[in-house]
């Protein structure tokens, strides 16, 4: 059985709703009693999700939303004021992803992934906070990465991406602990998990594609290992609920699972250290030991 919620404004806001951890969430929340407000791009993905979750009986409200856009965030914070009301838990959780070195990675790409997963984060902040904090309740969840805490190879865009994301967050929970807030702060840090986020060049705006797009290293064989992986990985249902209780419990940090913690405090034994930082593997091998992991 599902907990009750415990915030008077129980409405979540949740981004990239419509698919993913994003869509577990929406579940989470609205079988904990909130009502939901879904913002995303895919737009049949969408609605289908609404759907869904009126036949469990949940209230949701859907709405279009490029969080890349400074304006489309503006238009969904306001819609969801005027339609639902102020939100107690606003989780900033779209974000896409694609891969390379970084001397071959193309332009648009970094420019898309920034948008959608530094900038959409930092409209959102700009947007809810203040509602937020003249509530004086609520909380807001960070969708980081294990890629924010290290930095493999092949991924330099989304690691700059969601480096940026776990300062912001880290950040924001100091100011609102110096002004002692009671507004919560919380980074998801997932490590790999079942989600669409291979296919996320489906959602790409046109502005930021390019023509034909660049094959990274990897080769063939390499990627058909990486999605096998992916399809049998950590379901974002238990994410959605590590995610619920560490709300809960106001805990900052949220890892999926343990297999990245060595190389975590390895790096930050050579940065103490002056030492040239070091990676044991590719990641191929620490995909493969975040796996390995939860199966033992």
């Amino acid at each position: 059985m599902y907990e009750e919620q415990t915030l008077k404004n129980n409405i979540a806001v949740i981004t990239g709703g419509a698919s993913g951890i994003g869509k577990s969430l929406c579940y989470r929340y609205g079988r904990a009693g909130y009502k939901i407000c879904i913002g995303d791009i895919e737009e049949p993905a969408l609605a289908k999700t609404v759907d869904e979750l009126a036949k469990e009986e949940i209230s949701a409200y859907s709405y279009t939303l490029d969080v890349s856009s400074s304006s489309s965030m503006e238009n969904f914070t306001q819609s969801v004021l005027e339609d639902v009301g102020t939100p107690g838990i606003v989780c900033l959780n779209a974000g896409v992803g694609a891969g390379g070195p970084i001397d071959t990675t193309e332009i648009k790409d970094w420019e898309w992934i920034l948008a959608v997963n530094l900038w959409g984060v930092i409209f959102g902040v700009i947007n809810f906070l203040p509602i937020l904090k003249e509530a004086n309740e609520g909380h807001i969840v960070f969708t980081s990465s294990i890629a924010g805490h290290l930095s493999y190879p092949g991924m330099g865009p989304y690691n700059a991406s969601k480096h940026a994301v776990l300062t912001i967050a880290e950040t924001l929970y100091f100011e609102l602990e110096q002004i002692n807030s009671n507004v919560g702060v919380s980074a998801l840090c997932p490590g790999l998990v079942r989600t669409g986020i291979l296919e996320s060049d489906r959602n790409r705006q046109e502005k930021y594609r390019v023509p034909a797009l660049q094959q990274d290293e990897l080769g063939e064989d390499r990627k058909e290992l990486i999605q096998e992986i992916y399809a049998n990985s950590l379901s974002p249902d238990v994410v959605a609920d590590l995610v619920f209780d560490a709300v809960e419990a106001k805990k900052f940090y949220i890892f999926t699972d343990n297999a990245h913690h060595d190389h975590m405090r390895i790096r930050h034994q050579r940065i103490e250290s002056g030492n040239n930082p070091s990676l044991d593997g590719d990641l191929i091998d620490h995909i493969t030991a975040g796996v390995n992991e939860r199966e033992n």
